[in-house]
């Protein structure tokens, strides 16, 4: 039932989790959720919608790597924006968390 749309719906807040924790390039912050989270489905293309979305919300912003060879990629860092943010959604969460606790303790008692 819970599908990649669903999955999604928390993408900006795990997305600004891993740039709290430090800056990052779209790829690797890819790849840490996939790594990171459990059963965790998402296509790098909703990454970087999202980052772009957060982008023009002035939540992250984003400077170049041009350190490597190959390509220049841009290195996301979380603003204060997007710190303010993230503590919207850690309420947003712990509330959700409440009501999936409800709805899990009467779902048990139909089972007894």
């Amino acid at each position: 039932m819970a599908g990649k749309r669903k999955q999604s719906r928390h993408l900006p807040a795990f997305i600004l989790l891993t740039l709290a924790e430090g800056s990052a390039y779209g790829g690797a912050i890819y790849t840490s959720l996939i790594e990171n989270i459990p059963d965790f489905q998402c296509d790098q293309g909703a990454i970087y919608r999202t980052l772009k979305q957060l982008e023009d919300d002035g939540a992250v912003i984003f400077s170049w790597d041009t350190t490597n060879s190959g390509p220049a990629k841009k290195i996301y860092t979380i603003t204060d924006t997007g710190l303010n943010q993230l503590d919207d959604w850690k309420n947003d969460i712990e509330k959700r968390i409440l009501y999936l606790k409800y709805f899990l303790d009467r779902y048990k008692n139909l089972k007894k």
